[in-house]
């Protein structure tokens, strides 16, 4: 018989909805961060200084396309986890992986660390940080079985 009974189906975790939720909200700043920057929407970028506003608007198109790669998969990917979407792996799979290429690009090709300062190298790596946590979050479920 290849039904499956009620009492077959896995039970979601309730920190699957706490993790969607406050994901969904990060992640959702980083499409926003992105998205203010892109336009140069002039009361998010106040606090930027010339230097600054110079280098993020000089960003090669690869690297920008690939930013967006970045938020835009992770926003998607906490949707679809509350979805309990197996993409959800694929997805944030994808948004760590732009997140570490444009890291490496930033912090190793360019002068970020000198533009941007000290804070800003470090939340770089809380966003590499949560990036991997999420990714392995979301593939412990698939494992689990919890997301299909």
């Amino acid at each position: 018989m290849t039904d499956t009974s009620p009492t077959d189906r896995i039970a979601v975790p309730w920190h699957l909805w706490v993790v969607g939720f406050v994901s969904l909200l990060w992640n959702g700043m980083g499409v926003a961060d992105y998205t203010l920057t892109q336009i140069r929407f002039d009361p998010y970028l106040a606090s930027f200084t010339e230097d600054q506003l110079a280098f993020f608007y000089g960003f090669p198109g690869w690297i920008v396309a690939n930013w967006a790669v970045g938020v835009w998969s992770a926003l998607a990917g906490s949707v679809l986890l509350l979805l309990r979407s197996k993409w959800t792996v694929w997805l944030w799979a994808l948004s760590l992986a732009a997140l570490l290429i444009g890291s490496v690009y930033w912090y190793g090709f360019t002068n970020a660390y000198e533009v941007t300062g000290p804070w800003a190298a470090i939340f770089n790596g809380v966003l590499v940080i949560v990036a991997a946590l999420l990714f392995f979050y979301a593939q412990g479920l698939a494992k689990k079985g919890v997301l299909r």
